[in-house]
């Protein structure tokens, strides 16, 4: 049977339909279903990382189907429908790829992104100026995005009009400076001044992970993944031993991790 977004499209218009739909769907706002949107796009990215296809193709499905019931909203409010959501996205990357789909010419990957971001510059401007305000480097970095993240896309934001350290090693006195604060925060014994510290310090961390190339939400998910795996090791081994690590020495437990990292490839 041959499948079409005409049908995904029909199947959320009964699920919504008034008196036969399903009461969930019902009850749902663009609020309440903007944690499930957020949710199935990590799905998605956790279905790449792993290298599952069979996962990544269910997942981008999931994804699709937050886009649809939000755009299934907003038409049964009048403000849009699916087929302006497609629209809007298809004139952006038309009018964002100058060098595909009109006169001009583009050499590199880094060329292309560079005349990505000033386009959107332009974008941010003329939104502003039809607002009556002023425009800013900053304009459209989402709040919702996860922190570090959204740390990094601001540092970038910021890079692009010369605001930034001019090298690497300009990051890691900043991280020193950080971490001396930290303490000296600490030393006060006020809990909002180490909040903010560390705040400080994991901000120029991400910047660090910037001017070396390395996205920090990647980088992290990546080391907690690590941890996650080394220590349900650990937990393994001491079982297998007949023992619970809770039972164990802060130096027994440094030695097992020492040596699940020696001999795993983890």
């Amino acid at each position: 049977m041959p499948i079409n977004l005409d049908q995904i499209l029909d199947i959320m218009a009964r699920l919504r339909a008034p008196k036969t739909g399903c009461p969930w769907d019902l009850e749902q706002t663009f609020l309440s279903i903007a944690p499930y949107t957020i949710e199935e796009a990590y799905e998605v990215a956790d279905a790449i990382e792993q290298g599952d296809m069979d996962a990544l193709r269910d997942e981008l499905g999931d994804l699709l189907f937050q886009v649809v019931f939000h755009a299934r909203m907003a038409e049964e409010a009048g403000h849009f429908d699916f087929a302006a959501v497609v629209q809007a996205i298809a004139d952006k990357m038309v009018r964002r790829h100058p060098n595909v789909f009109g006169d001009e010419t583009v050499t590199s990957a880094s060329d292309q992104t560079d005349r990505w971001e000033e386009q959107k510059s332009r974008e941010r401007a003329t939104l502003a100026a039809n607002k009556g305000g002023q425009a800013s480097a900053l304009d459209n970095v989402p709040k919702a995005l996860p922190a570090l993240t959204r740390a990094e896309k601001i540092g970038n934001r910021a890079a692009r009009v010369g605001f930034d350290w001019p090298d690497t090693s300009d990051v890691f006195r900043k991280i020193d400076e950080e971490i001396g604060e930290v303490h000296g925060a600490i030393s006060s014994g006020d809990a909002e001044q180490v909040a903010d510290e560390v705040g400080d310090l994991l901000f120029a961390v991400t910047n660090l992970a910037r001017h070396l190339g390395t996205d920090p939400e990647v980088s992290l998910r990546r080391a907690t993944a690590k941890f996650d795996r080394r220590f349900r090791e650990m937990e393994k081994n001491y079982a297998d031993e007949g023992r619970k690590m809770a039972e164990a020495s802060l130096e027994e437990l440094e030695l097992c991790w020492q040596t699940v990292k020696k001999n795993t490839v983890l």
